[in-house]
């Protein structure tokens, strides 16, 4: 049995912090005994909530049984017994953090984005390796079981050559004028001067989504817009939308077996008629998939059916009984905590972990592409970060 970990966990009082990294990854590593390593040695983990509020960290120790939190960042870096340095806070706020985290020789792991603008994350890739200070990105949804289907799908060959991809994601997310709608989502993403905007937040996970799964994205064509003028924020009062709320996107992805097209649609102004807030389409000349975040369904080339244009009558074809859903063949354990799993591992025994600091620039990297192509009205190739 190895020595327990110390984890900093830095501005985790938000809902994400809280319920995906906080509950559902660290405490749940805890509760199940710790991180089994290659050698079947487990390794627990002793978190330390770490953010300005002493009343929101109080407060979420107590509730969660986390005996350390402090508001003193600089105490918590200087005690050896903390070896991982996370940060969920603001995008904003994120380069100070990781900054004092490499001088402190922690090893740092990160939501992204990593930064709001491409030379900010290439910089702080290269000041962690420059530091040699083991680090990565949160990359959550390459572990969602919809995805992990589509995967295995395209590791057996169903596809064939995979022609197409199309994503929807989003939800109607209400402005807060109605006081009986109250806004699901906190203000600050829609004031860009707060790092707000969906192109950032989205095309970051599109990025890494699309280079995992079909292969390097090389160019991209985007559309951004602010669909609604005004909204309110938490205090009640109405405040202007300065970030843009939907992102209408096509990718243009280098894959062996030939281009893939992808066309992604991501709004928080939408009504979903879908079968999850994000639903996926792969289209291939043996077969076809759509995937929502935890189920896949199939139709292979053989069970196509031979639809008619006809809009005179009543179409006599059920399109999604055509349809084979994907069984469940494993246990498909929370995204996050599996990452965090897999990093708590490269930190413990050197084991791999490529989706480090630089490769979360690659999201930064697609987003900002997407924004210079909206302001250009073009496409924008992408180049190689190293």
């Amino acid at each position: 049995m190895h020595s327990p970990i110390g984890i900093i966990l830095n501005g985790v009082t938000g809902r994400m912090g809280t319920n995906q990294h906080l509950v559902r990854s660290i405490l749940a590593i805890r509760q199940q005994g710790g991180v089994k390593l290659s050698d079947g040695s487990l390794v627990q983990v002793d978190p330390i909530l770490t953010g300005r509020s002493p009343e929101k960290l109080r407060r979420l120790a107590e509730t969660h049984g986390v005996a350390r939190w402090t508001t003193d960042l600089d105490s918590a870096l200087a005690d050896p017994h903390n070896a991982i340095f996370f940060d969920a806070s603001s995008t904003l706020h994120r380069a100070r953090f990781v900054e004092m985290a490499a001088a402190a020789k922690k090893a740092i792991y990160c939501e992204k984005p990593t930064a709001n603008d491409l030379s900010e994350a290439i910089r702080l890739g290269r000041l962690c390796r420059e530091a040699g200070v083991k680090n990565g990105v949160v990359q959550d949804k390459l572990w969602l079981p919809g995805l992990r289907k589509v995967r295995t799908l395209i590791d057996q060959g169903f596809f064939g050559r995979i022609l197409s991809i199309r994503g929807e994601f989003g939800y109607w997310v209400f402005t807060g004028h109605d006081e009986n709608q109250p806004a699901q989502r906190p203000s600050w993403n829609y004031r860009a001067e707060d790092g707000g905007g969906i192109i950032i937040d989205m095309l970051c996970h599109w990025r890494y989504v699309l280079d995992n799964l079909f292969g390097p994205v090389k160019a991209v064509s985007c559309l951004g817009a602010t669909h609604i003028p005004e909204r309110i924020d938490e205090t009640g009062r109405p405040y202007p939308c300065t970030a843009d709320d939907a992102c209408y996107a096509t990718f243009e992805i280098d894959n062996p077996q030939g281009p893939i097209i992808a066309q992604f649609n991501s709004s928080w102004e939408v009504r979903v008629r879908r079968d999850d807030l994000l639903t996926m389409e792969i289209d291939g000349t043996h077969g076809s998939a759509i995937a929502g975040l935890r189920k896949c369904w199939v139709q292979p080339l053989g069970a196509t059916p031979k639809p008619v244009w006809n809009p005179d009558i009543e179409q006599p074809l059920r399109f999604r009984d055509h349809w084979q859903e994907v069984p469940d063949t494993t246990d498909f354990d929370n995204a996050f905590k599996i990452q965090w799993e897999k990093f708590i591992r490269h930190v413990v025994e050197d084991a791999p972990f490529p989706w480090d600091l630089m490769d979360g620039a690659k999201g930064v990297q697609l987003a900002a592409a997407g924004i210079q192509s909206w302001q250009e009205r073009r496409w924008i190739d992408l180049t190689p970060l190293e």
